[in-house]
């Protein structure tokens, strides 16, 4: 229950950053697919992300790819590797990257770039 309210709460607060239909840093010549996501949260220190998944999906699955734009970071998730199991996860899997693997100081100011989809019930 208390995961279930952080996710909520997280999809609120970051309202402010996600897109509403096309990204806001281009995509073009990333490598992947853009990756929809189901939550996103950060802490000090952490990205965290919630992802679809077939019951196979792996951090080294997607990559994240981390543009600047006016001085803030932001992040875009890209599926590398296709899910191709058959044991879906309505809630997606939590997938989590430290600020020091994206290359960014602790605390720094970030959003997604990567569009909002709410779980199929």
């Amino acid at each position: 229950m208390k995961r279930l309210a952080m996710i909520a709460a997280a999809s609120a607060c970051l309202s402010a950053c996600a897109t509403a239909g096309e990204p806001t840093v281009s995509t073009a010549g990333m490598p992947g697919a853009l990756e929809p996501i189901h939550a996103a949260a950060f802490t000090k220190d952490q990205a965290v992300f919630w992802v679809s998944s077939n019951g196979c999906t792996r951090k080294e699955d997607l990559i994240p790819i981390v543009s600047l734009q006016g001085g803030n970071a932001v992040i875009t998730l890209r599926r590398i590797d296709e899910d191709k199991c058959r044991d879906s996860r309505a809630e997606g899997v939590e997938l989590k990257w430290s600020f020091e693997e994206l290359g960014l100081k602790p605390g720094s100011p970030v959003s997604v770039n990567n569009p909002y989809q709410l779980p199929q019930t």
